[in-house]
């Protein structure tokens, strides 16, 4: 590469990076800008008057801290249950192949193609219907079953098809003669995977947590259709009661997104290398 191509290169970087920045940096602004300061004739880059008074209005007034453990609780929850349950379907789909296998597969995989939308009714009658759940009999008739409650925010995310194809994908690129060493030694399926698979896949284990994390906490629809009380808000639901209405209260939802963007960050800093080559790795073999 020339010179003069690499300092274009470098130039072009330089303002998609400043222009991906800049939206970042106005709600840092906002987020500890007095609500005095928030609307001014001229913008101001910085607080004249620092405050954290929007973190705690947040926080305290707008529910977002019980909001955020909620949210986490489901979150683990949803990162256990794809960690097991995605990987062990790839697992079945790469190294056990059944009659009919790369048909499921396919069907598996085209419900990502399927908006939440359009299964919103029937996710909403499969979750008030679980049988003796939320005062339900054993039909799943009498009771909520499990609307408004974690459990219920939890359950279309328990295994992801995206999840499951990057776990497909990521034992296909696995060499079948670790699998058959194991065999002829008496190991059960169960033992390869734990043992000798499973440690391979450390870089998947974090790109399936990092889907399934951000999955639940940015899901919004869900949240709002399954939960009526305020012990069970997510963070987005939250955060939306500040931009609602005739009043919006620009500085609290600022600085409620600053505290919701938090846990994003650490999560994808945490797996960064691990996340970036179980994809590529995932993505790619096959």
């Amino acid at each position: 590469m020339s010179l003069l191509r690499r300092r274009g290169s470098l130039t072009a970087l330089v303002i998609a990076t400043v222009l991906v920045l800049i939206p970042f940096w106005w709600m840092l602004s906002i987020a500890f800008k007095p609500e005095s300061e928030v609307f001014t004739p001229t913008p101001q880059l910085l607080p004249g008057d620092p405050t954290l008074d929007n973190f705690t209005t947040a926080l305290d007034d707008g529910n977002l801290g019980r909001a955020m453990v909620n949210s986490l609780l489901v979150a683990l929850l949803v990162v256990v249950a794809n960690c097991i349950l995605a990987l062990l379907a790839g697992y079945a789909f790469a190294k056990l192949p059944f009659r009919g296998s790369n048909a499921a597969f396919m069907l598996i995989v085209s419900t990502t193609m399927v908006p939440i939308a359009v299964t919103l009714i029937p996710l909403f009658l499969v979750t008030k219907g679980i049988p003796l759940a939320g005062g339900n009999d054993i039909f799943g008739q009498g009771g909520a079953g499990l609307l408004d409650s974690l459990g219920g925010l939890a359950l279309p995310h328990l295994i992801g098809p995206l999840n499951i194809f990057l776990a497909r994908q990521f034992f296909l690129g696995l060499d079948d003669e670790i699998g058959e060493a194991g065999r002829i030694d008496g190991a059960s399926e169960l033992t390869l995977f734990w043992r000798i698979y499973l440690p391979l896949a450390k870089p998947l284990v974090a790109t399936v947590a990092v889907f399934a994390f951000t999955s639940v906490w940015d899901d919004f629809l869900w949240p709002l259709v399954i939960t009526t009380s305020p012990e069970t808000q997510t963070v987005q639901l939250a955060l939306s009661q500040f931009l609602t209405g005739g009043n919006v209260a620009f500085g609290p939802a600022m600085a409620g997104s600053v505290l919701v963007i938090l846990p994003i960050l650490a999560v994808f800093l945490f797996n960064q290398r691990s996340f970036v080559a179980g994809l590529s790795e995932g993505g790619v073999k096959g």
